[in-house]
């Protein structure tokens, strides 16, 4: 059931680097997501999957869980895969509306993943200049969103979230990732209109 992928799809941030995920599972999760919908169906996403020492070699210029005051990942314990999301600036030159198609396609990659037993991050603080150099990406490639993915090595427990409580995560003395979310009925706006 969906809702049990998505209830599975967390932000995991520590990973077991013994799992490594095959660049043909990479292929096969971007191929799922390229058949989402698109704004005006112009698909302006570009993939760069990336594998185990490819993907140690942008995890540097990537900045995880910034509101915790931990490093993550551990140390040796980062994604073994990434898939960057990009456009071509020479034929996409306003990336404002591709926006909304990235959300689709992450979310896609990563029920993907978790449907094999993998999980992982979406993450939009990230050095672009950087990883463009390392991977020496021409410069009309701009980089939207980097996904990471990899065999989760952490437990991460939703809690329901009194009304108007604050939303921070949190890890506690165990490591166990803490992630408040609203209730339904905090979320859902009443008109009076009839069903």
């Amino acid at each position: 059931m969906i809702k049990d992928l998505v209830i599975k799809n967390r932000s995991y941030r520590t990973y077991d680097r013994g799992a490594v995920i095959p660049r043909e599972k990479l292929l096969e999760y971007i191929d799922t997501a390229r058949l989402t919908p698109s704004a005006v169906n112009l698909q302006p996403i570009l993939y760069l999957p990336l594998s185990d020492r490819d993907a140690d070699r942008i995890l540097p210029y990537t900045g995880w869980a910034k509101a915790l005051d931990i490093k993550l990942p551990p140390e040796g314990k980062g994604p073994s895969a990434f898939v960057l999301l990009c456009i071509d600036r020479e034929k996409t030159p306003n990336p404002a509306p591709v926006m909304r198609d990235i959300g689709i396609v992450a979310q896609t990659l990563l029920l993907s993943a978790v449907e094999d037993g993998y999980g992982g991050c979406m993450i939009g603080s990230f050095d672009a200049a950087k990883i463009k150099a390392e991977l020496e990406l021409g410069e009309n490639i701009d980089i939207l969103l980097c996904v990471a993915l990899g065999k989760p090595d952490e437990r991460v427990v939703l809690e329901e979230l009194e009304k108007d409580a604050p939303t921070a995560y949190w890890r506690d003395g165990d490591n166990v990732h803490h992630v408040p979310k609203r209730k339904l009925e905090d979320i859902v706006i009443n008109t009076g209109v009839s069903d």
